[in-house]
């Protein structure tokens, strides 16, 4: 019997459309099965989407439909992304599923009447956004401790589940589980930040807002998400208190919970305790991954600064995406991904590396033998390749058993490299001119096929179409494919196929200004107007107009955008001692020495955007001259920079 491997990703925020950094999460998780598939495991993959709570209850009621109806919408958006990254879920759990909403219910009920859940009244800080209830203490300079936005005062009815009562319980379960954390550090900021200084009962009901599953004994308390959400990874193989299914029992506990480290705290304390109060077992390791984040920022639709990874794989390739998330990733720090970084890695990885060492390789067997290669005697010279080889091949394993999935790419990105250096170094068209040399060049190219095999061996969890096509370009057999196959020497012969490029070099200038020519033709749509008669243009009150913040600056500073016909791109004094960078579309009226000194009228308070790679932190205002196309910039020189308009 196949040993059992139960994997989860967190679930996704029914909110929005995840971005590349959300992506991590569900391709890190993936690599993780299909590896462990490799080596003979009998894997489960759980994934899904968190829809309930106040946030989506606002945004259906924004948008005009039941939330029932935005989160079947959503939902059907994050399986689109997963699946266009080519994941291998088994199941992909909705909150809003019967089964799921049935246990639910029951593990609320059954926690309430053995005394691990109570009713009071909650009187705290709450961050929206996060939907997190924080004591004072817990606050960083008087914000939410997770994403830095304010907090207000909230004062609410609700159940607490004794998180106190399994303080001990679960520092015990710490010390005697040295593994349960990945990486190391998580454990050592649970314990000073949380444990030591004392848990706090956790409120787990709500009664603010209706869209979520109720409590059956006091229906106008919807349970919360630390209850709702986290029990997916029981629920969804079959978990309920009146009776779990086949599935739970071959698969509980979970091998491997893989989330971001912003959500750490929910997943090694109130989830453990959840269990603990259930009598379940608790799951033998969380990984903690860190963010990838786009420059030196956390992604955010508000920053402008959100890459969206089916796009890219529409553009680029799925295994295009899946090579920079699974590479770019450190084990214990922040990755990072912008567009540009995308394509120089793209070019200098996929497509000279490792795309040109399998294509000239082919092309060669082809060209010099008709495709056909034997195992030759091994040679003293080939010494240093065979021990590289085999040095991937011991590293990698243990690279991927332990989950560091960036050191495993690069190690076979490694033997990649020094194919290329090998091929360099025996010069294979020199040794084909030399009758006498045929013996050794057959060798050489036998010795390039059976890396390129291990190579196309190691990237089958990680870049699984790459690893198909290479396979067929060397017309390997399956029993060749397999992890009783990863050792050198193994293979007879190669008859090789056609060599066809594994991926195609990008100009990196032309694809970065089309993808900016884009972004900025989807602003100017987005900005376009929708009326363009005055007399039906909507009225607004008072205090909607007095939102907009407007003030005087002064443009010290204008210069073109590379790539952007239509942008200039300011710097202003605003008045508040910090330049601030504007893009204005007014390049088909203005030259940048006309504007440089004048005084304009600017919208401080707009939300940032990244227009054409410059991020836009606000609007000048302009009038569209009527009866032409004519654009006049309002100047109001000799006003003080930062002087209010109203």
């Amino acid at each position: 019997m196949k040993p059992t491997f139960y994997i989860t990703t967190a679930i996704a925020y029914a909110s929005r459309k995840p971005h590349i950094g959300n992506a991590y999460d569900i391709v890190l998780a993936d690599a993780i099965a299909r590896y462990k598939r490799m080596m003979g495991f009998d894997v489960y993959f759980l994934t899904g989407s968190d829809e309930h709570g106040q946030k989506i209850e606002q945004y259906a009621a924004e948008k005009g439909i039941s939330p029932q109806a935005y989160v079947d919408e959503v939902a059907d958006t994050i399986k689109m992304v997963w699946d266009s990254l080519n994941v291998t879920y088994d199941r992909f759990i909705r909150t809003t599923d019967a089964d799921h909403h049935d246990a639910v219910a029951k593990i609320f009920k059954k926690l309430y009447e053995q005394d691990d859940i109570y009713k009071s009244e909650y009187n705290g800080k709450y961050c929206v956004p996060c939907e997190s209830f924080f004591t004072a203490s817990q606050l960083v300079d008087g914000k939410c401790p997770d994403c830095g936005r304010e907090v207000i005062d909230a004062k609410e009815e609700a159940y607490f589940l004794r998180l106190s009562k399994y303080q001990d319980r679960l520092l015990q379960y710490y010390e005697e589980n040295p593994d349960f954390f990945r990486p190391d550090s998580r454990r050592n900021e649970m314990i000073n930040n949380f444990l030591k200084p004392g848990l706090s009962d956790l409120c787990v009901s709500r009664s603010s807002f209706k869209w979520g599953i109720p409590v059956e004994f006091d229906p106008k308390h919807v349970i919360y998400v630390w209850v709702d959400a986290l029990s997916n990874y029981i629920t969804g193989i079959g978990y309920n208190p009146d009776g779990s299914s086949d599935l739970y029992r071959k698969y509980w506990p979970a091998n491997l919970h893989v989330i971001g480290k912003d959500i750490v705290r929910f997943h090694t304390i109130y989830w453990p305790i959840i269990l603990m109060a259930l009598g379940e077992p608790l799951p033998r390791q969380v990984l903690g991954h860190p963010w990838m984040l786009c420059g030196e920022d956390k992604m955010s639709k508000s920053k402008g600064n959100v890459i969206y990874a089916d796009e890219l794989a529409k553009q680029f390739g799925t295994d295009a995406v899946r090579y920079y998330l699974l590479s770019e990733m450190p084990f214990a720090q922040d990755g990072n991904i912008t567009y540009e970084s995308f394509l120089l890695k793209f070019n200098a990885d996929l497509a000279n590396t490792l795309g040109n060492l399998v294509n000239r390789t082919i092309a060669m067997t082809n060209k010099y033998f008709g495709g056909t290669v034997r195992r030759p005697a091994v040679d003293e010279a080939d010494a240093d390749l065979i021990a590289t080889a085999k040095d991937t091949l011991s590293r990698f394993f243990t690279l991927m058993d332990g989950y560091r999935n960036a050191d495993a790419t690069d190690a076979v990105m490694n033997l990649c490299k020094r194919c290329n250096k090998y091929i360099d170094e025996t010069a294979p068209w020199v040794l084909a001119k030399d009758e006498a040399q045929k013996d050794r060049l057959e060798a050489v190219l036998y010795n390039l096929c059976e890396c390129i095999r291990l190579v196309a061996s190691l990237l089958t969890p990680l870049l699984p179409d790459t690893a198909a096509a290479i396979f067929a370009q060397l017309q390997v057999n399956e029993d060749l494919q397999g992890v009783d196959a990863a050792e050198f020497g193994k293979a007879d012969a190669f008859t090789v196929g056609t060599p066809t490029p594994l991926f195609a070099r990008l100009d990196v200038e032309k694809t970065l200004a089309e993808i900016y020519a884009a972004q900025q033709a989807a602003v100017e749509e987005e900005a376009a107007p929708e009326v363009e008669n005055v007399a039906f243009l909507p009225q607004i009150a008072f205090d909607d107009f007095t939102k907009v913040d407007l003030r005087v600056a002064k443009i010290d500073a204008c210069e073109p955008i590379p790539k952007a016909k239509k942008l200039l791109k300011l710097t202003l004094d605003d008045g508040s001692g910090t330049p601030r960078t504007v893009c204005s579309g007014i390049a088909k009226w203005y030259k940048p020495e006309d504007l440089i000194g004048k005084s304009i009228i600017l919208v401080a308070n707009l939300k940032p955007a990244v227009l054409c790679g410059v991020e836009s932190q606000g609007m000048i205002l302009a009038a569209d001259c009527k009866g032409s196309e004519d654009i006049k910039v309002l100047f109001v020189d000799g006003v003080p920079a930062g002087s209010t308009v109203r």
